[in-house]
């Protein structure tokens, strides 16, 4: 209980107070003396002033109200008059009023709400009415209560939805347009999004079909913050199919021959719906023959009769077959294309050694890059054949294990080597054409489709050849003798030196031993100083038995481009060199006159038989060219 003041004590508080304040407020900004106030003396202490004051406590308030008896009936209508109303919330109104365009709802606030009338659309509700509406705002900027049903209805269907996700049941709705990735869906008053790929078990190729259609969905993905609703209608034709699934499985077989529809076509195969399930039609099953693309065979939504390859019941996976409901291709095969027949068909793939030609779907033969022209050294088919071609050939073989048909082109002409002989002859002179150069020879097309080769021996009688560019050049005519026919190996062999006269005698008239020669250095070499002489001979001088420090000294002296003048010591036409001695190349201990060549034959102390050591390079320059001969005798029988 608290403590009840005397009137006395009342007065001589508030006095104080007063007094404070006063004193508080008489004192300005600029610390100025507080104005004296005078206070009205009052009389505070009328004993009949405060008769009827009293203090009472919580308590006696409380116990009071209880003892109070006020009839139910008048407290229930007085609490209806309270509302607890907030704002974003769901609250049910009463229709009091209209007009153009808002509709007055009376919600049990201290004013009344208002719709937009727009959000009534046509069914506009009767006076009296009661509905659910949806408080945006308890009091706008003109103070009044905004209210909308759209929200409303919003908020009731989303309850509804979220009871329908959690209890995975089927709802409907109406597709309403198109976006992109899938469709929107109208869920009554709330919308959801239908992928594309959850519109039916098969790739939908026509999503327009769909439109204002209503279909049964199921919720599959639901956010609560953003209101954002996922729907599919796949999720439920797979559950119905999922029965069939299983009893087809249980009645499948390997070999079985079933009816199925294409239900999509991809790069590597066509997948076929049996009713329930989908099976594989691959690629390399649609056709015996070669197919580039699976829509070269099917097409969507064409019926077809398969047969099942395989099938696997855990991974529900079936693998089909078309080809395997026709006879195979290779059966009869020799009887259907025999030995020296002639066949036409497509050419269907290209590699560098030759083409492949289908005869029929399945069947394929090899047309090899030395089978196509009897003349002609194809070096790749592209030169005669183009994809897609029609050709014509011979069958030369057939190997049915292997699976392997070789084919012919050029037999189909007559081969123009069997009278090369007759219109070649050894020893007669023929015009023709460089048309190619090789490190070993020049090659002379002599008629169409007829080369012969002019090994780079045969280019020079004088000169040492080390490429044929150093005597001829591509494109360039010529004159040139044949020196041989095979036409076992289909070979000419031409000279281009043979059509002028050896000049070899004369030249080694010319050279007589002990002639003093002069030459300019053309290289020096570790074996020798090479010099060009007289009738474009070359010279060389050798100096092998010198000592390596003597050597590198010839090779600081003489230079290519400078002279020297030597004696002839020998003449060598099989190695196209006049072997000369220059007395200033000798060691002090052996150095002779240079006029007295018998003298320095008798230092040298040679056997008579032995001869003079020609430098390694010569030699192998002569090995070279055997050698390249060689080879071109064995590309030449190739």
């Amino acid at each position: 209980m608290t403590e009840t003041k005397q009137p006395e004590q009342i007065v001589e508080e508030i006095t104080e107070d007063i007094s404070k304040v006063i004193s508080e407020e008489a004192q300005g900004a600029d610390d100025s003396p507080a104005t004296e106030i005078e206070i009205p003396e009052i009389n505070y202490l009328n004993p009949q002033l405060f008769d009827s004051v009293r203090v009472i406590s919580k308590r006696e308030l409380d116990e009071s109200a209880i003892d109070t008896d006020i009839p139910q009936e008048i407290k229930e209508k007085y609490f209806d008059t309270i509302s607890d109303i907030s704002e974003n919330q769901v609250i049910t109104g009463r229709i009091i009023g209209m007009n153009d365009k808002e509709v007055l709802v009376d919600i049990g606030f201290k004013s009344e709400g208002i719709i937009n009338r727009n959000e009534f659309g046509r069914d506009i509700p009767k006076i009296g009415e009661k509905m659910e509406v949806f408080l945006e705002y308890i009091e706008d900027r003109s103070g009044k209560t905004v209210l909308s049903k759209e929200k409303a209805d919003f908020m009731r269907r989303w309850r509804e939805i979220k009871e329908y996700y959690a209890d995975k049941e089927i709802i409907k709705g109406r597709i309403v347009r198109r976006i992109k990735g899938g469709m929107i869906v109208d869920l009554n008053s709330v919308q959801a999004f239908l992928p594309g790929s959850q519109i039916d078990v098969r790739p939908v190729q026509d999503f327009d079909k769909y439109l204002d259609q209503e279909i049964d969905l199921r919720i599959v993905k639901l956010n609560e913050t953003r209101k954002n609703i996922v729907v599919s209608h796949k999720i439920i034709l797979e559950e119905s199919l999922k029965e069939q699934r299983e009893a087809l499985f249980e009645k499948l077989d390997a070999g079985q021959v079933l009816e199925g529809r294409v239900k999509n076509i991809t790069d590597f195969g066509a997948f076929i719906d049996l009713g329930g399930i989908d099976g594989l039609l691959h690629i390399t099953d649609l056709s015996w023959g070669r197919v580039n693309h699976p829509s070269e065979v099917v097409t969507m939504d064409e019926n077809l009769t398969v047969k099942v390859i395989d099938y696997d019941q855990e991974k529900k996976r079936v693998s089909l077959g078309l080809k395997q409901l026709l006879q195979h291709p290779w059966e009869n095969v020799e009887e259907k294309y025999p030995i020296e027949s002639k066949i036409i068909g497509k050419v269907v793939s290209m590699t560098n050694y030759g083409v492949f030609v289908e005869i029929e779907p399945g069947v394929e033969g090899l047309i090899h890059v030395s089978e196509m022209s009897w003349t002609r050294h194809v070096r790749n088919p592209s030169e005669i054949y183009s994809m897609g071609d029609k050709v014509e050939a011979m069958v030369l073989s057939i190997d049915s294990e292997e699976r392997k048909i070789s084919l012919g082109a050029k037999q189909l002409q007559p081969d123009p080597w069997d009278e090369i002989e007759d219109h070649f002859m050894v020893g007669t002179i023929k015009k023709g054409k460089i048309i190619n150069l090789t490190q070993f020879g020049a090659f002379v097309e002599l008629a169409e489709g007829i080369d012969g080769l002019i090994h780079v021996s045969d280019l020079s009688w004088t000169k040492v050849v080390r490429h044929p560019k150093e005597i001829v050049e591509k494109n360039q005519d010529v004159e040139v003798r044949v020196l041989e026919v095979s036409r076992e190996s289909r070979r000419i062999s031409l000279g281009l030196k043979q059509v002028t006269d050896d000049p070899w005698p004369d030249i080694i008239q010319h050279f007589t031993g002990g002639k003093s020669v002069e030459g300019e250095v053309i290289r020096v070499l570790d074996k020798g100083i090479i010099l060009q002489l007289e009738k474009e001979v070359e010279g060389i001088i050798p100096i092998s038995r010198l000592s390596k420090r003597d050597r590198k000294a010839m090779a600081r002296k003489y230079k290519p481009g400078s002279t020297i003048i030597g004696v002839v010591m020998e003449v060598k036409p099989e190695d196209k060199k006049v072997i000369l001695f220059v007395d200033d190349l000798t060691t002090d201990e052996k150095k002779v006159k240079s006029d007295d060549v018998s003298v320095f034959l008798e230092n040298q102390e040679l056997p008579a038989t032995e001869k003079i050591e020609l430098p390694d390079e010569l030699t192998r320059l002569n090995g070279d060219e055997d050698e390249a001969k060689e080879v071109t005798d064995t590309k030449a029988n190739e």
